[in-house]
């Protein structure tokens, strides 16, 4: 089993977050990586749907005040997963516990695929999905890439799904959006309700 020092040094090399790199080989992502406030997670998806209405550069805008944000301290320890959130191994399960290095329920999942796919499952479908009793189809494994900001090729390798042979072009919003997901999953809410009040007020200009 390799370590979490190990993991994180690796990461960089394989175009990967060490966070998710921790799940996919199966270790329990460090505290230090993990999301810094769950109470933030309600209002992701809301986030999303109004930075995917921005225009390129006020979505640059908006990325470089998450990276201005000063980074806060752990106020509360970090969540136990719930029993229904164990998923087994399998690719399903591995997308799924990296949909929570998001911070995302799976409601918020739901919602958040539909903002940056078009694709709407109930969450159910989502867990689904985690635990294997949904197919984990190759359309569907393309939706994960645009919602994780991970390489299509590299989830086909982790999984053993096949791309589909038509796959989308790349929507620079979604990109966009997607990586803001990752940035801000180490604020706390305070800090994420004050970028989402940012992101509506540009909006309107």
């Amino acid at each position: 089993m390799p370590s979490q020092p190990l993991l994180q040094r690796l990461a960089p090399a394989l175009h990967l977050h060490a966070a998710d790199l921790c799940v996919i080989a199966g270790v329990a992502v460090p505290d230090e990586l993990a999301p810094l406030d769950a109470r933030a997670g309600v209002v992701l998806p809301d986030l999303v749907r109004d930075v995917m209405g921005l225009p390129p550069e006020r979505r640059r805008r908006l990325r470089q005040l998450v990276r201005s944000l000063p980074q806060e301290s752990r106020t509360q320890p970090v969540p136990a997963l719930r029993v229904y959130e164990r998923f087994e191994r399998g690719p399903g399960g591995v997308l799924l516990r990296m949909i929570g290095n998001r911070n995302l329920s799976w409601t918020g999942t739901a919602r958040t695929f539909l903002c940056l796919t078009g694709r709407y499952w109930a969450a159910s479908t989502y867990a689904g999905v985690g635990n294997g009793r949904k197919e984990l189809t190759p359309d569907l494994l393309v939706d994960f890439a645009t919602v994780l900001g991970v390489r299509a090729e590299t989830l086909s390798v982790v999984t053993g799904v096949d791309l589909p042979d038509d796959t989308p072009p790349r929507n620079p919003a979604a990109a966009d959006a997607a990586e803001l997901l990752w940035d801000i999953r180490r604020l706390t809410d305070n800090q994420v309700r004050q970028v989402g009040d940012t992101a509506r007020a540009v909006a309107r200009d």
